[in-house]
């Protein structure tokens, strides 16, 4: 299994931007699927955006999409998501997940193994 560590959280105004890292560790972190959850209080948790293993493929909630970009070194065994524009509705724990997940798996409803603790990011308004 892999360990997963979440930072960059913090608060930031409307508009702003943040940067979230999840550090990953293993020898075979290039073959796990890599995904962003969030769960604002009160709400289930939503599926932000997701990275291949493979390829680098990328997806993204279409709440997102066109504002954060997640990326991923696998030299660094860490993975990251860059947010801009950052809008109130941002606000939530964000969770770093990650699987060897299945060719063609729909890596939004995939039901991931390995999760971190979690970063806090508040958006203000």
């Amino acid at each position: 299994q892999v360990q997963l560590i979440e930072s960059g959280g913090g608060l930031v105004q409307a508009g702003g931007s943040l940067s979230l890292s999840c550090a990953a560790s293993g020898r075979t972190f290039g073959l796990y699927a890599m995904a962003w959850f969030r769960q604002a209080p009160g709400k289930e948790r939503e599926f932000v955006a997701a990275i291949t293993g493979s390829f680098g493929k990328t997806y993204y909630t279409s709440s997102v999409k066109g504002r954060f970009t997640i990326s991923r070194d696998n030299t660094r065994n860490t993975v990251y998501l860059q947010m801009n524009s950052l809008k109130p509705e941002d606000t939530a724990v964000y969770y770093c997940a990650a699987d060897i997940a299945p060719f063609r798996a729909d890596l939004s409803s995939y039901e991931y193994k390995n999760w971190g603790q979690g970063t806090q990011v508040t958006v203000s308004s």
